[in-house]
C-alpha cells in the first residue's frame, strides 16, 4: 500500500499477470515521472497472488491453490483491511481477469477498470494441452514468456526477454508459479455480453480502458473482449510499436492514457498535465502565435479552423458521448469509431484509440 486513502476518492488497485509480481509488472510504470504526477492524487494498493512474490517459500504439501474466482473474492477483504471503499483497478493478463471478475461480483466497489491483455474466455483445449506438455518437459519459463510476449518481441528484444526469463527462473518459486499458471488456465468464461436495450445481460457497469500492444499475443482476445462490453463505457487503446507489456515498453503513453481516463471519471484537474502534454501544449502555442502574427484579422477564427482541420475522425468519435467528451478534452490522441460497431449505424459507438 502506497499513500494514504483520501476521503471518498478511490484508490488504485493493481493485479499482475502470471510469471510476474507487482514489482516486475508495474514498477516501470509507477516509477515513471509522469505516472507519479497522477498517483500523488491517489493511494495505490498492489496485490500479489499467493506465493508469487520474489523468494516466496513453497506451499505445504496438499495446499490447494485458489481458483481465479476465489482470488477475486479475496479482494473485498483486502480492501476492508486497508479501509478502502472503492477502487480503480489496473490488471494485466491473469490480473485483468481477476479484477474483471471482482468488478462483476462487486460493481459497487469498482469505479473504473484498466485492463491490459485481458482474455475474457476460458482456455481452449489446444492451450490446455500445450500447458500440460510444458509441465511435463519442465518448460514452464518458456511457456510463461510466450504468454507475456509476442513472437516478434521474443526474437528481436533479447535484453528484455533475458531479463524477464532470469526473473522467472531465479526469483520466482517455480512450484508456486506452476500452481498460479494452472489456476489461470482453468479459468471460466466471464460470460459478459454487450448490453441490449430491454434485456438483462452480464456486463461491466464501470468505465473500462482496454489496453494492448499491436504485437502482443493477446490482441485477438482484447478485441473480442471489446466487442462484448458496453460501447458507451469502453475505450480500446491499441498501442503501436508495442509488445506484450505496454506498461514496461511504453510507460509514457500508458501514463498519458491513464490520466485522461481518470480525468473522465472526474478526478485530477485538467490543469495537472504530464510533461508530455505540457510539451505538446507549448508547441501548439508557438504555432498559434506565429499564425497570429501573419494575420491578425483572423484572430480566434484561425485557431478554431486549425483545431478542426483534419479532425473529422476525432469529432465524430466524440459525438453522442458526453462523458467521453469530457475525458478526452484537449487530447491529441486520435480517436476512431470501433469497426465492430460500424455495422449498425444507429447503435452507440465504442472507442478505439491508436497511439
Amino acid at each position: 500500500m502506497c499513500g494514504t486513502p483520501r476521503g471518498n476518492r478511490p484508490a488504485i488497485l493493481t493485479y499482475h499477470d502470471i510469471g510476474l509480481n507487482h514489482k516486475t509488472c508495474f514498477n516501470p510504470l509507477f516509477n515513471f515521472e509522469d505516472m507519479q504526477e497522477i498517483t500523488q492524487h491517489f493511494a495505490v494498493c498492489h496485490v500479489d497472488a499467493p506465493g508469487q512474490q520474489d523468494g516466496a517459500p513453497s506451499f505445504q504439501t496438499g495446499y490447494v491453490y485458489p481458483s481465479m474466482d476465489q482470488l477475486a473474492e479475496m479482494l473485498p477483504g483486502i480492501l476492508k483491511q486497508f479501509g478502502l471503499k472503492t477502487v480503480i483497478g489496473m490488471g494485466t493478463g491473469a490480473g485483468a481477469y481477476i479484477l474483471t471478475r471482482f468488478a462483476l461480483n462487486h460493481p459497487e466497489m469498482m469505479e473504473g477498470l484498466v485492463l491490459i491483455n485481458v482474455n475474457p474466455c476460458a482456455e481452449g483445449w489446444m492451450d490446455w494441452a500445450a500447458t500440460k506438455i510444458s509441465g511435463w518437459t519442465n518448460a514452464l519459463p518458456d511457456m510463461v514468456i510466450s504468454h507475456l510476449f509476442g513472437k516478434e518481441e521474443i526474437h528481436s528484444n533479447h535484453d528484455l526477454i533475458h531479463t524477464y526469463r532470469q526473473h522467472i527462473i531465479n526469483d520466482m518459486n517455480q512450484t508456486n508459479l506452476h500452481l498460479f499458471v494452472n489456476s489461470y488456465n482453468s479459468r471460466r468464461d466471464l460470460e459478459i455480453e454487450r448490453p441490449v436495450p430491454g434485456i438483462n445481460v452480464v456486463t461491466l457497469q464501470c468505465p473500462v480502458l482496454l489496453v494492448v500492444g499491436d504485437s502482443s499475443p493477446a490482441v485477438d482476445a482484447v478485441v473480442e473482449c471489446n466487442s462484448k462490453l458496453d460501447p458507451t463505457r469502453t475505450t480500446l487503446l491499441k498501442m503501436a510499436d508495442c509488445g506484450g507489456l505496454p506498461q514496461v515498453s511504453q510507460p509514457a503513453k500508458l501514463a498519458e492514457a491513464f490520466k485522461y481516463f481518470v480525468q473522465g471519471m472526474g478526478y485530477i484537474p485538467s490543469a495537472s498535465m504530464t510533461r508530455l502534454m505540457r510539451s505538446r501544449t507549448a508547441s501548439g502555442s508557438s504555432v498559434t502565435s506565429l499564425e497570429g502574427q501573419r494575420s491578425r484579422s483572423h484572430t480566434g477564427e484561425g485557431t478554431r479552423s486549425r483545431s478542426h482541420t483534419g479532425e473529422g475522425t476525432r469529432s465524430r468519435s466524440h459525438t453522442g458521448d458526453g462523458a467521453r467528451n469530457r475525458s478526452h478534452t484537449d487530447t491529441r490522441i486520435e480517436l476512431t469509431p470501433n469497426s465492430a460497431s460500424n455495422a449498425e449505424q444507429s447503435s452507440p459507438k465504442s472507442m478505439e484509440v491508436s497511439c
